[in-house]
C-alpha cells in the first residue's frame, strides 16, 4: 500500500467511531500509510465493511465493536488490539454523538449527557486504558477529533459544543502530564463534514435553524483532509505541537517551524484572554 509522505510502518492504531464517515477516512489512510488498525464502532456490520477495505487494498486491520463509555469494552478493545496486532501506538478519538439537539428549555437532559459522555468520558476511558502503556514505553500519540463549535457559541447543539470544548482541555491537560513521557497529543478539527452524523443534525428542527442562519457561509470538507492531518501528526513530525488545536486547513509544517513561538505565546489552544 502507498502511504505517501509519511510510512507508518511498525505502528498500530486505535480508532473509535471508525466504522464511517471521518473515523473510516482515518483508519484507511492509517493503514495505507502502513500502520495495523483496529477499527472500533458500535456497528459489526460497518466495522466489517471498513476492515474488508482496507485488507483489499493489502492492509491489516481487526475490528472491535466497542462503546466506548463502557470501561469494560474498551479494555477488552485494547487487550485484543494488543494480542493481535501488537501494543497501540496510536489512538484516534473519533466516536461523537449529537443527540442532544435543542435549546436548554427544551432538549431531553439523558440525551444532552450522552453526547458528553460519548465524546469526553468515551476519550478519557480510551486515554485512561493506553496512555499509561505508552507512557512505560517512552512514546505513542493521541489525536482528538474536536471541532470548532468548541470554541464559539453553538445554540441548540449545546451538547455537542460542551464535548468538543471539554476535549480540548483534555487534550491540552494530557499533553502536559506525558511530555516528559514521550507521549504527544494533539486536538484536530476536521472541518463541517458531510456524514450521516450531520445529515442527523440537518434534518432536525435545530439543524433547519442552524443552517438557515450559516448557510450562506457554510464551506463542506472532505473527510480525507481529517485522514490526511491524521497521518502527518501520526508520522511524529508534528510532535513540537503537542497539546496543541489543529484544523485541516493549518499549514502544519509552518506551525512546526513557529512552534516554539506558539508554546511562548500559548497559541493553538482553549484560552480566557483578558485585559
Amino acid at each position: 500500500m502507498e502511504g505517501g509522505s509519511h510510512n507508518l510502518r511498525g505502528q498500530v492504531a486505535i480508532v473509535t467511531g471508525g466504522g464511517r464517515g471521518i473515523g473510516r477516512a482515518i483508519g484507511q489512510a492509517l493503514a495505507a500509510a502502513g500502520s495495523k488498525v483496529c477499527v472500533a464502532a458500535r456497528s459489526d456490520r460497518q466495522i466489517g465493511e471498513v476492515v474488508a477495505k482496507i485488507k483489499e487494498a493489502g492492509g491489516v486491520a481487526i475490528g472491535c465493536v466497542t462503546d466506548v463509555t463502557d470501561w469494560g469494552a474498551v479494555k477488552r478493545m485494547v487487550e485484543t488490539t494488543t494480542k493481535q496486532l501488537g501494543p497501540p501506538t496510536l489512538l484516534v478519538n473519533n466516536a461523537g454523538s449529537v443527540d442532544g439537539l435543542g435549546r436548554i428549555d427544551s432538549v431531553d437532559p439523558t440525551l444532552w449527557w450522552r453526547d458528553m459522555e460519548v465524546s469526553l468520558k468515551g476519550s478519557f476511558l480510551c486515554c485512561r486504558a493506553v496512555v499509561p502503556d505508552m507512557a512505560a514505553r517512552g512514546s505513542g500519540r493521541v489525536i482528538n477529533v474536536s471541532s470548532d463549535v468548541g470554541i464559539v457559541p453553538s445554540p441548540d447543539t449545546s451538547s455537542y459544543a460542551c464535548s468538543k470544548a471539554a476535549l480540548l482541555r483534555l487534550t491540552d491537560s494530557l499533553a502536559a502530564e506525558t511530555a516528559d513521557n514521550g507521549v504527544t497529543v494533539f486536538a484536530i478539527s476536521p472541518g463541517l463534514v458531510r456524514t450521516a452524523l450531520t445529515d442527523q443534525v440537518l434534518a432536525s428542527d435545530p439543524g433547519q435553524r442552524w443552517y438557515a442562519r450559516r448557510s450562506s457561509v457554510v464551506k463542506w470538507s472532505e473527510p480525507e483532509q481529517a485522514a490526511k492531518l491524521s497521518v502527518l501528526l501520526a508520522s511524529g513530525k508534528a510532535d513540537s505541537l503537542s497539546g496543541r488545536y489543529l484544523r485541516i486547513s493549518d499549514d502544519i509544517d509552518d506551525l512546526v517551524r513557529r512552534a516554539e513561538e506558539i508554546a511562548q505565546q500559548d497559541l493553538y489552544a482553549l484560552r480566557v484572554k483578558r485585559f
